[in-house]
């Protein structure tokens, strides 16, 4: 059986109402993508955009991971044998896996000292004649700074695709990311994440081409969905495969849960920045380098909540681990850095040297639970904890 009195790195905020909507699935009858997972699309689309689609349709493409949809869109941008994407060290695996199931390279760079995403002055250094696309991550739930990014990719003439797992809802530069300047943006909602369908993620995208690629792509480039044909009044069994596509559908189940959890979405992200905000105040004269904040005027999504130990932390950062696991308290580290792992290490012969910064950051951050069930009094263990650890 589960502690009652340990405190988890994460835990779902799961009511009532998302059992009811996932009760309501499994009596309808029809349980894969269908009039669900249309729904949701709609809702997140409409929940970005405020209901003004602006300059042109913003398009929502349900799938079963992040990871799929990362895979999906840089398939619809032409990624293939030869190219090279460029993403951040400081990330976990499946941002850049999916470029070589496509069969391209990656080149991996260093991040912002004080943000962690990926630095835009790295990103120029990285790119060769084979770059296609660069994979900025906004880590922890505080936006990349797209503007330099979206400058750079369109100097270059290369594709922009967000992975923008940790941030629903931030904002950058006063506009929701989803709906910036890049050829697609793919959320997550795993269980830990902001909102959850438990696995599942979306895309967005204003390129109807590319839209319509992914979602024939995402369930074995067949040109109709199971719920058309199977749903139609009239005779509709025919379909046809223009493509060796995926099995990457989300399933109305999933959907059920994450319509609930959109609407819930605006206090969740408003408890995670209360949350924040204590964690800021209580640590302030600890000898950590606490996460940074988003600019004025933008939001941060607080997926995360990374310390850093100070130069004067008289412990390591195992040592502060191991204090808060023997006090009750998950923690994690976000992330061993790509350079690190056997595969991109070997593969493309990288050394701790060529990411000064995330390695750095790496040697001294772990991440401490940040989510919004948590009540204020396992807050105030988490903080006493810390400070008789780091005092």
């Amino acid at each position: 059986m589960t502690d009652p009195a340990f405190i988890p790195f994460a835990r779902p905020d799961i009511g009532q109402a998302e059992i009811d909507a996932v009760a309501r699935v499994l009596r309808s009858g029809w349980m894969t993508t269908g009039p669900e997972t249309r729904a949701f699309e709609q809702e997140l689309a409409a929940f970005l955009t405020g209901g003004d689609t602006g300059a042109g349709e913003l398009h929502a493409i349900a799938v079963n991971s992040a990871t799929a949809g990362l895979h999906l869109a840089l398939e619809a941008i032409g990624v293939g044998p030869g190219d090279q994407v460029i993403a951040p060290t400081l990330t976990f695996t499946a941002t850049v896996e999916v470029a070589r199931y496509l069969g391209a390279d990656v080149a991996l760079a260093d991040v912002d000292p004080v943000t962690l995403n990926l630095d835009p002055a790295r990103i120029e250094a990285a790119i060769t004649a084979r770059t296609k696309a660069i994979l900025p991550v906004h880590y922890g739930g505080l936006a990349c700074d797209m503007a330099s990014i979206h400058a750079i990719a369109a100097r270059h003439g290369l594709h922009v695709v967000e992975d923008a797992a940790h941030a629903l809802p931030a904002t950058c530069g006063g506009v929701k990311v989803g709906l910036l300047a890049s050829s697609a943006t793919v959320f997550s909602f795993y269980a830990n994440k902001t909102m959850t369908t438990g696995e599942g993620g979306m895309v967005m995208t204003r390129d109807a081409a590319l839209a319509g690629r992914m979602r024939i792509m995402r369930l074995h480039g067949i040109s109709r969905d199971a719920f058309d044909r199977f749903q139609s009044r009239t005779p509709a069994w025919y379909y046809e495969i223009v493509a060796p596509g995926f099995k990457y559908n989300m399933t109305d189940i999933a959907a059920a849960l994450g319509r609930v959890q959109l609407t819930r979405l605006p206090e969740f992200v408003q408890r995670r920045q209360q949350l924040a905000r204590r964690y800021h105040a209580a640590l302030a004269d600890l000898p950590l380098i606490l996460p940074a904040d988003a600019p004025p005027g933008d939001v941060h999504a607080w997926h995360l909540y990374v310390i850093r130990l100070a130069d004067d932390a008289r412990v390591t950062r195992d040592e502060v681990i191991q204090a808060l696991s023997d006090a009750g308290i998950g923690a994690s580290v976000h992330y061993v850095p790509l350079h690190r792992q056997p595969y991109w290490r070997d593969r493309y012969g990288l050394k701790p040297e060529q990411f000064p910064m995330a390695e750095q950051a790496y040697q001294r951050m772990l991440s401490i639970p940040l989510f919004t069930t948590m009540s204020d009094a396992e807050q105030e263990r988490i903080i006493a904890a810390l400070r008789a650890v780091l005092r």
